[in-house]
């Protein structure tokens, strides 16, 4: 009941330590507050966020965080009431043992700004614990011959508390024989003596029963008992004695367990059982008796755990050597253990972002970490760094923090994804070293164009196409990513031949294929100049345009069409003339055709398919020229029929035929009679056709006569010429007046000119008539067609030789 009273006393003074706590900040972002121990979870330590400069609301917001390392969070945040406060229960002597001074040490991260402060917390130590004893009895053995004066050393009690609250007085129970001395050593520590006053008789009294008191200074005072047994032994005068009273050892950290430190040694005057030595570890708290063995016999100190320079780099180890009736006598043991490079060092993130924009300015920081090592010395000397070529450096900031920060402008387009590797190197021999890893992602931004795999295009189509027919695709490659290389494709706006592009062709703005609105044709045009513009859907946009010929390629859809002979369109006929006097080869008339289209499908080739006379007439292939093959003879029929077919080359060929009428004669007179009996009267057109060729022919003939006769008025005045001239017109009154009689007045395209010149003298008996060659309007006509043909040479017999050579010239023209 009592040692609980007290506690609860102790809990009213910890609250009220716990509102005096002090704060103080000092330079380079340090924070210090103190707190006693034992407050309980969620006690106030002192106003984080106004030391910070911030609203307790901010604390949340800005992501201030605890960072502390590889120990248990001891401290929280309050983000209500932006004070800092206890994480449950703080025991100082479990923390820092019996160190005059405890501090925690941890960091306040302000996330957004990524600064780090340090805050030391200090534990204030209350007396919460009382002085203890080991054991609750304690038998000393005394000689009888003991004299006074003779002092016996006592356990000693163990408080861990500290200062004032720590062990201050010894007291002994009232008695007769002993009395109580307290020694102090150079290290502060107190050890109570049994000191015998009067001289003892053990046939008096064999056991003498004493209280050992410990307390100590805290308020209330705190004490435990000792019970002290006295047994009056026969005498033994000499306790043993150590060799030396502190042993030194150095050791390294990594030696094996069983390894023997030191090997103690004490002595003891006395002779027989009195001089029998054992030895006994002194049993303090802690972890010492886990630690460290001792031989109770040979004196030999050995390891019984792995000594770790991390969690103690010291230890002091009390030994006892006692003789037979039990006199003691104390040394200490020193071990000091030294560091070896056995921890690697620690590398901690506490900060990270992870991803970046492409081309931000260099100095963007990326990650702030932290790097440790538990060992001390040159071994606990860390180095860290960037490996490989990477564009990141590191920059020192307070303490072990290294800010990860960019060298340079990143271009995801090079690199979109950073893996970095960052190494922490200690000084150790052999040197060990920790890698940690952070993935970095490069944002994209809109800083490249769609661009096209070639600087212009060439697209064909066939003519004819069907409408919405797939003409080509285009494709352009945007390096960006996401909504920046989401391409759409459209033609720009144009005109051609008078109407809108668009009404042409069309684009998927999503494939970049174009599509044909229409039904192209060759005749009206052979390409397209096109305009095809790539956009991405970045912010701001931006665009490549590239430039697109299309091409229509022909198609065989156009037949010959035959531009002479021309066909009738009112029912009349025309008729080729060739004379029987032809030579093979004569060339009697030429089928001239055009093709609207071009190349191959152009190309006409000529054909004979059907003649009334099979051998008379050839056809040219390529020039359509119709030639005699053979000389005219007299059986062969004066009217010649035809059939010539104009073929191309296209696939599949198209082909147009025409019908030629030749007339077989020499004299315009015979194919004006032989012409009225060419009749085929099963056929109602051709009659009509024959009977407009007489009636032109007529006409003719009579326009040439009514000429003459003019003419022979002129010479009424003599008498002979008139005799002459009546016999020349009776002769001129069979020659044909031309080599192409047309009845119904019409050639078109094609039109001969005839000049005839008559040519009478009066002193020859040879008359002249001159058939010049025909003119052609056309520049189709062959150079062989436009030679000349032979003069006719008319012989006669002139009635008046005698009279002046005149030369009459009779000339007429005839279309």
């Amino acid at each position: 009941m009592t040692h609980r009273l007290r506690f609860r006393t102790g809990r009213g003074l910890v609250l009220l330590c716990a509102l005096l706590g002090t704060l103080c900040e000092t330079g380079s972002g340090q924070i210090r507050y103190s707190v006693p121990e034992e407050l309980e979870k969620g006690s106030f330590v002192g106003n984080i966020a106004k030391d910070l400069g911030l609203e307790p609301q901010e604390l949340a917001e800005r992501g201030v965080r605890i960072v502390s390392r590889g120990r248990t969070q001891l401290f929280s945040l309050n983000p209500g009431s932006g004070s800092l406060v206890t994480a449950g229960r703080i025991d100082r002597e479990e923390l820092c043992a019996q160190r005059a001074q405890c501090l925690v040490k941890f960091n306040i991260l302000v996330e957004d700004k990524l600064k780090i402060f340090e805050v030391e917390v200090e534990i204030k130590d209350i007396n919460d614990n009382a002085p203890n004893f080991l054991t609750e009895e304690l038998k000393v053995k005394i000689g009888e011959l003991t004299i006074p004066g003779t002092r016996f050393p006592l356990k000693t009690a163990f408080d861990p508390d500290v200062g004032m609250n720590s062990l201050q007085n010894y007291h002994l129970s009232p008695n007769d024989y002993f009395s109580l001395a307290v020694n102090s050593v150079s290290d502060g520590a107190t050890y109570p003596e049994l000191v015998l006053e009067r001289t003892l008789d053990r046939e008096k009294k064999e056991v003498h029963r004493l209280d050992l008191i410990a307390s100590d200074g805290g308020d209330p005072i705190r004490s435990s008992n000792l019970c002290l047994q006295v047994i009056v032994l026969d005498a033994n005068d000499n306790p043993p004695l150590f060799t030396q009273p502190e042993y030194h050892v150095s050791v390294q950290e990594n030696v094996p367990v069983g390894t023997r430190l030191v090997t103690v040694n004490a002595t003891d005057p006395d002779e027989g059982f009195n001089a029998q030595v054992t030895y006994i570890l002194d049993k303090m708290p802690g972890k010492i008796a886990q630690l460290f063995n001792l031989d109770s016999v040979t004196g030999d100190i050995a390891i019984l755990k792995s000594l770790d320079y991390e969690d103690s780099m010291f230890y002091e180890i009390k030994i006892e050597a006692q003789d037979g009736p039990g006199l003691l006598s104390r040394a200490k043991i020193l071990v000091t253990v030294l560091d070896v490079n056995d921890n690697a060092p620690e590398i901690t993130v506490t900060s990270l972002t992870g991803s970046v924009p492409e081309e931000d300015t260099a100095g963007r920081e990326i990650a702030l970490i932290n790097v440790h090592d538990r060992d001390s010395g040159q071994n606990g000397q860390v180095t860290v760094f960037v490996l490989g070529n990477l564009p990141f450096n590191l920059e020192k900031s307070i303490d072990q923090y290294y800010r990860l920060v960019t060298a340079e402008s990143l271009d995801r387009e090079q690199v979109s994804e950073y893996n970095i590797t960052l190494r922490a190197t200690d000084g150790g021999n052999p040197p060990l070293s920790t890698e940690t890893h952070i993935t970095l992602h490069v944002t994209d931004i809109n800083d490249n164009s769609p661009a096209f795999s070639e600087s212009s295009y060439s697209a064909y189509i066939p003519e004819n196409n069907p409408r919405g027919a797939s003409i080509f695709s285009v494709a352009a490659q945007d390096p960006d990513s996401d909504n920046n290389a989401q391409i759409t494709y459209s033609v720009t706006e144009n005109t051609h031949q008078g109407a809108p592009l668009s009404s042409y062709i069309t684009i998927n703005s999503n494939t970049g294929v174009l599509y044909a609105l229409c039904s192209f044709d060759y005749e009206e045009f052979r390409d397209l100049q096109i305009l095809v513009t790539a956009n991405d859907s970045g912010n701001p946009p931006l665009s490549t345009s590239v430039s697109m010929s299309l091409f229509i390629l022909d198609q065989n859809d156009n037949m010959p069409k035959i531009l002479y002979p021309t066909l009738p369109t009112d029912g009349s006929a025309g008729v080729e003339l060739a004379p029987r006097s032809a030579e093979p080869g004569y060339l009697v008339t030429k089928v001239v055709a055009v093709d609207r289209d071009s190349g191959q499908n152009a190309w006409l080739s000529y054909h004979l398919l059907k003649a009334s006379e099979p051998g008379l007439f050839t056809v040219g292939l390529h020039t359509g020229e119709v030639h005699t093959a053979r000389a005219l003879l007299d059986r062969d029929a004066l009217k010649q029929s035809l059939l010539v077919a104009v073929q191309d080359h296209g696939q599949p060929p198209l082909s147009a035929t025409v019908t030629l009428t030749i007339a077989v004669a020499d004299r315009i007179p015979d194919v004006l009679a032989d012409l009225g009996s060419v009749r085929t009267p099963t056929n109602p057109d051709d009659s009509d056709l024959t009977l407009y060729l007489v009636v032109a022919v007529a006409v003719v003939s009579c326009v040439f006569l009514a000429f003459i006769i003019m003419l022979l008025g002129l010479r009424l005045r003599r008498w002979h010429t008139s005799r002459l001239i009546q016999a020349a017109s009776s002769r001129l009154a069979g020659t044909p007046a031309s080599h192409f009689v047309g009845m119904d007045g019409d050639v078109h395209t094609f039109w001969k000119t005839y000049s005839h010149e008559v040519s009478l003298t009066a002193d020859s008996r040879k008359s002249h008539f001159i058939y010049p060659q025909p003119n052609y309007a056309d520049t189709l006509i062959s150079q062989e067609s436009c030679e000349k043909s032979e003069p006719l040479l008319v012989s006669q017999d002139l009635l008046a030789p005698k009279r002046d050579p005149k030369l009459l010239e009779v000339s007429y023209f005839s279309f």
